[in-house]
C-alpha cells in the first residue's frame, strides 16, 4: 500500500453500498446504508482464497465462523472435513506476520481446499465443500466496520478442473505404491494401481489451464467489483499471489537412492522409507513435470492481474511471484529434511487419532493401505502435506511486505539457496 493509500487524511464517501451477508441463504444481498466516514474506522488487511493464503500447515489454527453464525472449532480426527474449522485459518499465516505499518487489524477469510467458486458463492454448495459464507459474504461484513486498505487473493490451484490436493496425492501415492508392491503383486486385488512417476501429462492441458485461469479472473473480477461499494475511501491494494513449489527441482544426494536401489528399480522400500522420513515421498522423475505445473500457475496468476488492470485501470493491483520464495529450502533439498524445511512434510496417521507417522520403519503393503484409507477417510490426517509451514509463511509475509509497499505492477520475491536471505524486485508498469 503506498503512503497515499495509508495517510491519515482519507478521501471519503458520503455513502456506500454495503452488502450484508445472508448467511442462511448462502447468497449477497446488495443494499443501500450510510457508510461510517473512513476516517472514523480503523484500516484493515484481508486475506481471500486458498491454502496457500489461510496458513495450511503453519498450525494455530484460529475458529472459523459457519454460514449459520456458530463457531467451528477442533471437531476431533474422525470429524466431518466439511467444518469450517479445517479452513485452517492460521495465526501464522502471512497475512497475521507481515509488516504492514497504518493497518490496524487483519482478517484471514481464505479456506483451504478454496475454489473461485467460494468467493461469491457458499462453499457448501459444491461437492466436499465447508460450512462458510462465500467469501464476499465475509469480507462485506468486515467492511461494516473497518476500511479495508490491503487485500491478498491466491487462487487457482484449486478449481471446477483439478485441484492441488489430486494432483500432489497421485505423485505420492505412485511412488509409495512403486516402493512397496513388487511388480508380481501389481495385477492383484487392491495393488493393481499406478506406479509410474507423474508426468506432463498428468497436469492440466493447456485447455484445462486455460478453463482454470477463466475461472479465476471471473471470481477476482466479483471481488474487485464488490470492493468498489464497500470500501470506505473507496482506496485499497489488491495483492494476488502464485504459488511455490515444495519440492525442489531434484532431491539431495541423499535421497537419490538407499540400499544401491533407486526409485527407477522394482520395489525400493528402504529408499521409500528413506523419503518419507524426509518429507517427499515422490519420483525423481516426478520433480520436472510438478515444477512445469507450478510455473504455469505462476504463468496464469499473472494473466488473472493483467487482464483485470485492464478492466480496472485505477485500481492497485499487484502481482506477487512467490515462485523461488523457497529456494534451498524445500523438503529434500537438504540432507537434513524436513528440519529447516519451509513446507510441511507428507505426514500420515494409521489411524484418525492425532498420530502422525514420522516414519515408515516396519511397513508393509497393508500398513500403507490402512494410511492410506485413513487419509481418504478423515482428509484432516494429512491435508497439511506440502503446505509452507510457519517459517514459510514467515517469508512469504516478507514478500507481502514488499508487494504492499511497491510501485510497480509485478514483485518477485526470492531466496538465496545458500544465505536464506530474501529479496525482492519490481518490474512490469507502474502502478496508479
Amino acid at each position: 500500500m503506498t503512503e497515499r493509500s495509508l495517510r491519515t487524511t482519507r478521501r471519503l464517501r458520503p455513502a456506500v453500498a454495503i452488502a450484508t451477508a445472508l448467511a442462511t441463504a448462502g447468497t449477497l444481498a446488495v443494499v443501500t446504508a450510510s457508510a461510517p466516514v473512513a476516517a472514523d474506522m480503523p484500516t484493515a488487511a484481508v486475506a481471500l482464497g486458498d491454502s496457500f493464503i489461510s496458513g495450511e500447515g503453519a498450525g494455530s489454527y484460529q475458529n472459523v465462523i459457519s454460514h449459520q453464525g456458530v463457531s467451528q472449532g477442533f471437531n476431533g480426527w474422525n470429524g466431518d472435513n466439511r467444518s469450517g474449522f479445517y479452513c485452517h485459518r492460521s495465526a501464522n499465516a502471512s497475512i497475521h506476520v507481515a509488516s504492514l505499518p497504518g493497518i490496524d487489524a487483519r482478517f484471514n477469510l481464505a479456506c483451504s481446499g478454496g475454489q473461485p467458486h467460494d468467493i461469491a458463492q457458499a462453499s457448501r454448495a459444491r461437492p466436499n465443500g465447508r460450512y462458510v459464507a462465500s467469501q464476499i459474504d465475509q469480507l462485506t461484513v468486515v467492511a461494516q466496520t473497518h476500511d479495508i486498505d490491503v487485500v491478498l487473493i491466491g487462487l487457482g490451484s484449486n478449481n471446477a478442473t483439478f485441484t492441488f490436493g489430486q494432483l500432489a496425492s497421485k505423485c505420492v501415492e505412485t511412488f509409495l505404491q512403486d516402493a512397496w508392491i513388487g511388480w508380481w503383486e501389481f495385477w492383484a486385488g487392491p495393488w493393481n494401481k499406478d506406479q509410474d512417476p507423474c508426468s506432463n501429462s498428468d497436469f492440466p492441458s493447456a485447455s484445462a489451464r486455460a478453463a482454470a485461469t477463466a475461472e479465476t479472473v471471473a471470481a477476482v473480477r466479483q471481488v474487485l467489483q464488490v470492493l468498489d461499494q464497500i470500501d470506505a475511501d473507496g482506496e485499497h491494494r489488491v495483492v494476488i499471489q502464485d504459488y511455490t513449489n515444495p519440492l525442489p527441482p531434484d532431491f539431495d544426494s541423499k535421497f537419490h537412492t538407499e540400499d544401491r536401489r533407486s526409485d527407477t528399480r522394482d520395489k525400493f522400500r528402504a529408499l521409500g522409507r528413506e523419503r518419507y522420513a524426509g518429507g517427499c515421498p515422490t519420483h525423481r522423475a516426478s520433480l520436472g513435470p510438478a515444477a512445469t505445473f507450478t510455473a504455469h500457475l505462476g504463468s496464469m496468476v499473472a494473466s488473472v492481474r493483467s487482464t483485470l488492470a485492464t478492466e480496472f485501470p485505477g485500481d492497485e493491483l499487484v502481482y506477487l511471484s512467490v515462485q523461488r520464495a523457497f529456494d534451498g529450502a524445500r523438503l529434500c533439498e537438504r540432507s537434513n529434511s524436513p528440519s529447516g524445511a519451509l513446507a510441511t512434510p507428507v505426514r500420515f496417521q494409521k489411524h484418525p487419532n492425532g498420530s502422525f507417522e514420522q516414519t515408515m520403519n516396519g511397513w508393509d503393503k497393508l500398513d500403507l493401505q490402512q494410511a492410506a484409507s485413513t487419509c481418504t477417510g478423515y482428509y484432516q490426517t494429512c491435508q497439511e502435506s506440502l503446505h509452507p509451514n510457519a517459517a514459510g509463511h514467515a517469508v512469504l509475509g516478507q514478500c507481502l511486505t514488499a508487494a504492499t509497499t511497491a510501485t510497480m505492477s509485478t514483485v518477485t520475491c526470492s531466496r538465496n539457496a545458500s544465505s536464506g536471505a530474501i529479496s525482492t524486485a519490481q518490474s512490469g508498469t507502474a502502478l496508479p
